[in-house]
């Protein structure tokens, strides 16, 4: 009888040694699944962050803040870029203040009898600019040229424009 017990015995615990062994095995297995899943995940999202990282290069590619040349030519005139290229920019949108339908330098009139403003100005280097404008419903672009007249004024000239067909 006490034979018996022990291979009972010997029977239950390598029963439960194999099933320790197969529970482990696909725990551990899982957590390899795991780990190789998020591996791929990280390498994906730094491919998208480099993706990103040179689309937002190339999208800001033609802007004053990263054209060094530009900069420096205002600052071997004495200006501060800090405050000249702001001042730019607020130069054109000052000029949504006006009254009557003519803007001062889009060379629309409202299609909607809204006024015609600037939206967006990129200051593209030391003398140009793109920027949008808009009616609320229809849209067009602008292209600018801007100097430093010796009393420091700033003096805009409409170069180029086109107002987008409404479909």
């Amino acid at each position: 009888m006490k034979s018996r017990i022990f291979m009972y015995l010997f029977i239950f615990s390598v029963l439960l040694i194999i099933f320790q062994y197969v529970n482990s095995k696909n725990i551990i297995d899982k957590y390899e699944k795991d780990i190789r899943t998020y591996k791929t995940t990280i390498e994906d999202n730094q491919k998208k962050i480099d993706s990103l990282d040179e689309l937002n290069f190339e999208l800001s590619y033609f802007n004053i803040d990263r054209n060094q040349d530009a900069i420096d030519y205002f600052e071997a005139q004495g200006y501060d870029t800090d405050e000249l290229i702001p001042a730019i920019k607020e130069g054109l949108y000052k000029m949504n203040d006006y009254t009557g339908e003519e803007h001062p330098i889009v060379p629309f009139v409202s299609l909607t009898g809204t006024k015609l403003v600037i939206n967006k100005v990129r200051i593209l280097n030391h003398k140009w600019i793109v920027a949008n404008f808009t009616d609320g419903e229809y849209w067009g672009e602008i292209f600018v040229t801007y100097e430093i007249d010796a009393n420091n004024d700033l003096k805009y000239k409409l170069v180029e424009y086109f107002m987008y067909p409404k479909i």
